[in-house]
């Protein structure tokens, strides 16, 4: 029996890896596409733990760009899958975002970048702080100079849905997904030629995506390139507040350093660690004390309605995390021919996968982006050390 060839391996078959899987199926239904996914119950990966949310309050424009493509297509979910997805609808809440800033000159940024992202098709509105209290009598206000709103396109939906959409559709196209994990790399020159997997599979390959989340730095040393990318460890809790019921309360992204926002009866809530760093990729266990050391007090100077907040359950999720700047690294390693990266995502993968899945195929087919260009987020800078920086990291 001859070597098993084929046109693209994607390692990591979770959202990114779907939503190209698809994309490519969707251009050339001719391709043979194969998924290797090391889990296909998902259980740990970043889309399954993710809080699901989509905004258009970025401070790049690409990122902006890439956000207003995905805010129509979560939205209009099954008209561009079709049928095949078998997900009708992902429920998009659009609530929104508020930033808060402290500072009159981060209320002036706030406004610099709002009038870029309403110039690129947002709805941002920047409101003062009698505003604020007119919109949002439960909070308060004291500390605050200005507040940032993403009044429409903005929000959070089903992650899981997204997910198993895509899946079900690049199936539907022909993409064939295999459970396994993938152990070499096989590179001749500067082309990659195959894989192999843990069982012993050996793979040809025509182009292989790296699509591996906190695994694609490994994946990246295979084939001697260097992926600054980390496993960062995020405690998310869901909490109960019975004397704060605000249902269509926005997603609260607070300067004093914690988000919030409303689920069902009750509330998310998360912070970034004091002592943020990198974390064991089996290390699962979440830091159970942040929300009454950090995160309470700071909720209950935001909103009184959250002096009888409990605990309800919590989970951790790792982020894959760019150390460079926080942002994707995007398309084809340099010096290589057929090896393409999409990891680094730094939390921002999911919102992000139905613009980078179309983009990454557009690149492998074509050798170029042919509708939003991604290049600002390409590989390239790494090697140069030149961060594509955002100014409000979430």
């Amino acid at each position: 029996m001859g070597r098993e060839h084929w046109d693209v391996v994607i390692v990591g078959g979770a959202v990114t890896g779907s939503s190209t899987a698809w994309w490519l199926l969707r251009t050339d239904p001719a391709l043979r596409v194969l998924v290797v996914e090391k889990d296909p119950t998902y259980a740990r990966a970043a889309t399954a733990l993710s809080v699901a949310s989509i905004r258009q309050q970025f401070s790049n424009p690409v990122n902006v760009e890439i956000s207003r493509f995905g805010i129509d297509f979560i939205r209009n979910f099954s008209r561009h899958v079709g049928p095949a997805g078998g997900v009708a609808s992902l429920g998009l809440r659009e609530n929104g975002y508020l930033f808060l800033s402290g500072t009159e000159a981060g209320a002036a940024l706030m406004e610099d970048l709002a009038a870029m992202q309403r110039g690129l098709g947002a709805a941002t509105e920047v409101l003062g702080v009698e505003t604020l209290r007119k919109r949002f009598p439960w909070m308060r206000f004291d500390d605050v100079v200005a507040g940032s709103l993403g009044a429409r396109d903005e929000g959070w939906f089903d992650n899981m849905g997204l997910l198993n959409g895509l899946r079900n559709a690049a199936r539907g196209l022909g993409a064939v997904y295999r459970t396994g994990e993938v152990t070499n790399v096989v590179r001749e020159g500067d082309r990659i030629t195959g894989v192999t997997l843990a069982e012993g599979d050996d793979l040809g390959a025509g182009a292989v995506l790296c699509a591996a989340g906190t695994g694609a730095p490994a994946l990246c040393r295979m084939v001697g390139a260097d992926l600054p990318v980390e496993p960062r460890k995020r405690t998310v809790f869901v909490i109960d507040a019975p004397n704060a019921r605000h249902p269509d309360a926005p997603l609260l992204i607070d300067h004093t350093g914690f988000y919030l926002r409303p689920e069902h009866n009750h509330w998310i809530t998360a912070t970034v660690p004091d002592d943020d760093r990198v974390c064991d990729l089996d290390d699962w266990e979440p830091d159970a004390g942040q929300f009454e050391e950090t995160i309470w007090e700071r909720l209950y100077g935001r909103a009184e309605g959250f002096d009888a907040a409990k605990v309800m359950r919590l989970w951790v999720g790792h982020y894959d995390y760019n150390l460079l700047d926080q942002n994707a690294v995007l398309g084809l390693w340099p010096g290589l021919s057929n090896f393409y990266v999409a990891a680094g995502f730094s939390g921002h993968g999911l919102q992000q996968a139905p613009a980078v899945g179309r983009g990454l195929s557009e690149l492998i087919l074509t050798g170029g982006y042919r509708t939003l260009d991604l290049s600002p987020l390409g590989p390239d800078r790494i090697a140069r050390g030149v961060p594509m920086l955002e100014k409000a990291i979430v």
